[in-house]
């Protein structure tokens, strides 16, 4: 126990001025992959500032009640805090990626089902309603709370000491191993995360054409078939009619030709 003290991290490390500095960085470093993002996307599906802001702010709402809940649950013991993150990190990157994506299906099929549409992820209204964004919000920070218990009750299997053991174990310096795990490797997965679940919730203008009053979704395919039915239906009547006329004709011309001649023989 003392050989491990010596080279991991010591207790409130992760709160540590020097910690602190390093979360700081990160949030910065990993919410540019967002604004990366943004500019990534095509120009005529390029969400505006204000919708951006609503769509991201969720993620970061939902980030730091993870990020917190890690390190709070990484000082409950007195083993080594870095590694009892890093697992935990790891944990909510992989199986924790899983249970994010069935919540965000789940609510958005509920809300979808009840019509509650300004709970569907990425809309907010026209013009953005806050009220929209505070709900969404909850809605995805309970998604986050039920990714965090199922998280902490796959920890309390047996078996994670040894992990612990190997993940950090070989690393001499504290401060290494602090950068490591509040930098470095929460950089690169938050990236990816960001990216996948910032998919997840935007809106999804491909799939949402157009809305009528009632709110029923319309695609342009069918729009444009039901058009030129309506354009083309007088000249199909016109033809129709005259197709009938002919028929009508060459009908009497043919019974004409069918009646028997009668002869008058005196």
């Amino acid at each position: 126990m003392a050989a491990r003290a010596a080279h991991g991290c010591g207790s409130g490390a992760l709160l540590g001025r020097f910690g602190v500095l390093l979360q700081a960085l990160l949030a910065l470093c990993a919410f540019s992959t967002l604004m990366l993002k943004r500019f990534k996307e095509p120009e005529e599906e390029r969400r505006p500032w204000r919708i951006w802001f609503y769509d991201t702010s969720k993620q970061a709402i939902g980030a730091l009640f993870i990020h917190f809940a890690n390190v709070f649950l990484s000082d409950l013991t007195e083993e080594d805090p870095c590694s009892l993150y890093l697992i935990n990190f790891i944990l909510d990157a992989t199986l924790g990626m899983l249970l994010i994506w069935l919540g965000v299906k789940v609510v958005s099929w509920i809300v979808q089902r009840k019509k509650y549409v300004y709970l569907v992820f990425g809309e907010y209204g026209d013009p953005p309603q806050a009220a929209a964004w505070i709900g969404q919000c909850i809605l995805y920070l309970l998604i986050m709370v039920f990714e965090k218990t199922v998280i902490s009750l796959v920890l309390l299997i047996p078996g994670w000491t040894k992990l612990q053991q190997i993940l950090l174990g070989y690393i001499p310096s504290p401060q290494l191993e602090l950068i490591l795990v509040m930098l470095v490797v929460p950089f690169i997965v938050n990236a990816i995360m960001f990216w996948v679940v910032d998919s997840l919730i935007m809106r999804k203008y491909k799939q949402k054409d157009t809305l009528d009053i009632n709110g029923s979704i319309e695609a342009p395919r069918s729009r444009r078939t039901e058009e030129s039915r309506v354009l083309l239906s007088p000249d199909m009547d016109f033809d129709q009619s005259e197709s009938d006329q002919d028929t009508s004709g060459l009908q009497g011309t043919n019974q004409k030709m069918k009646q028997p001649s009668y002869q008058v023989v005196i």
